[in-house]
């Protein structure tokens, strides 16, 4: 995909932390672009840099947290130097936000239509019945049973999954072109996380909305997902189709997640495990951070890091993993 399609772009992007021994690098030159009607699945174990990149987008990194280089383009408008009152207006009426935990974007003590109504009053030219109108239709539209009922309920008289559907409508009132979605799926259950899936792909497909979809599943990537960007200490190690990726993973690291997915055509077989963890921020190694826990590793590998190739598949590797015969 070309910089010149993109609604989001993502360039250089480097987030540090100040400590009382000088800065910690947490984002380490990443980048990326999202078009619109496209889901980017970002992947990686806990600790990567997930869900910090998608707060960084959104404008909602806190102190000592900062960005110190790079920067953030939505629809060519650089956004990542707006005054915080600019970046709040934007984060509501462009960007949306899906988080892991619904009870945390939902107020316990307002019913969840005045949410929805308050929310699309803030940022859009409406009335007051116009904005109720739509809150119903939203609710409705992300699969909210009884929705002329349920409208007037509060977050806690919902389900895990119905609350979720709810932050969905939340997300969406302003029609925001781009959505940040962090783990919108981890605390549900399997049925659930499907018809959650089976709702993000259909905004893509119905409204034109971009999608950042950050999760440590490698199987919701799989099924949601355009294209996969697998994030390690910090850095994007591999990016390109989803099915380029899973199916022909480059990366030594890519391929020690698609390994760890149980698969019901291996009957009995025992899972892979990714020896080690990942580095601490103070105590990144040199060259590529991966070698301490790679099999492929290389002398090279233990002193020069890796940079991202070029192409709609991609990988940071010395020692990129070999095409199947096959193909």
């Amino acid at each position: 995909m070309t910089g010149a399609a993109a609604l989001l772009s993502v360039r250089d992007l480097r987030v540090v932390f100040d400590g009382r021994h000088g800065p910690m690098i947490a984002l380490d030159g990443v980048s990326f672009d999202i078009a619109p009607g496209e889901i980017l699945g970002v992947v990686g174990e806990s600790g990567a840099g997930k869900s910090l990149t998608g707060t960084s987008v959104i404008g909602l990194l806190d102190p000592p947290g900062r960005i110190a280089g790079g920067s953030i383009s939505l629809a060519a408008r650089r956004i990542d130097n707006l005054p915080a009152e600019e970046m709040r207006r934007l984060r509501g009426r462009e960007i949306g936000a899906i988080f892991q935990d619904p009870l945390t974007s939902l107020h316990p003590l307002l019913k969840v239509g005045d949410q929805i109504v308050e929310t699309i009053l803030t940022h859009l030219t409406v009335s007051r019945a116009e904005a109720r109108a739509r809150a119903l239709q939203l609710l409705k539209d992300v699969g909210i049973p009884a929705a002329d009922m349920r409208i007037d309920h509060y977050p806690h008289q919902f389900s895990g999954g119905m609350r979720q559907r709810v932050v969905i409508a939340l997300a969406l009132c302003a029609e925001p072109r781009l959505i940040i979605a962090d783990e919108p799926t981890t605390a549900l259950d399997v049925s659930i996380q499907a018809q959650i899936t089976t709702l993000l792909k259909r905004l893509c497909r119905d409204h034109g909305t971009a999608i950042m979809l950050v999760t440590h599943d490698m199987g919701v990537i799989a099924e949601t997902a355009d294209r996969v960007a697998v994030m390690y200490a910090g850095r994007i190690v591999e990016i390109g189709p989803v099915d380029q990726v899973t199916r022909r993973p480059s990366h030594p690291y890519t391929a020690g997640l698609m390994a760890s997915i149980p698969s019901v055509h291996r009957r009995n077989a025992t899972l892979h495990q990714i020896d080690g963890a990942m580095p601490r921020l103070g105590a990144m190694p040199s060259g590529c951070p991966f070698h301490p826990r790679c099999g492929r590793v290389l002398p090279l590998c233990k002193t020069v890091r890796p940079e991202l190739g070029a192409g709609e598949h991609a990988s940071a590797c010395h020692a990129p993993l070999p095409e199947p015969s096959h193909v």
